[in-house]
């Protein structure tokens, strides 16, 4: 058996576009998205732009591997909560070649509702960054991606330390 053997999934999707801004993406059984420009760039505002589209991916899948991880530390919470905000310099889309495409920075506030002890819950935190695959994505191309995390005991809002 080679590495990884048995662990690698493979996961399907198509895409149609028909030479506007709108791109329409079946997940199969997981239903559609309209991914799209906004009106004032072109597009006519049907669904998120496809960055828009990352950014909800990156929120995703760390609630997913945040949940998982939760699960396997035996750890509980109430709520996991997003809000994300990103930057790019348009000129690298433009076609500026001495400027990324893609995001400059990336900037997440999680929200966790939990009474966990907060070593337990930086401990969680850190292996949720080291397991998620967006995060890591967007780390490998270089992305300047800041996470705050907050715990939320009783409606107190208390920042997670991080080494």
């Amino acid at each position: 058996m080679t590495s990884g053997e048995g662990f690698v999934r493979r996961k399907t999707l198509s895409a149609r576009n028909q030479a506007t801004m709108a791109t329409v993406v079946d997940y199969g059984e997981s239903g559609r998205l309209t991914l799209d420009e906004p009106a004032r760039h072109g597009g006519t505002g049907r669904g998120p732009s496809p960055l828009q589209a990352v950014l909800a991916a990156l929120c995703g899948c760390e609630a997913v591997t945040f949940r998982r991880t939760a699960t396997e530390m035996g750890l509980h919470y109430a709520s996991l909560d997003f809000e994300a905000a990103f930057t790019i310099d348009i000129r690298g889309r433009q076609g500026d070649r001495s400027v990324r495409p893609h995001f400059q920075t990336v900037r997440v506030r999680a929200v966790v509702t939990t009474g966990e002890p907060m070593e337990a819950l930086a401990a969680l935190i850190a292996e949720t960054e080291a397991r998620c695959p967006v995060m890591n994505l967007l780390l490998d191309a270089k992305v300047d991606l800041r996470i705050e995390w907050l715990r939320d005991s009783r409606g107190t809002l208390e920042p997670v330390p991080r080494p």
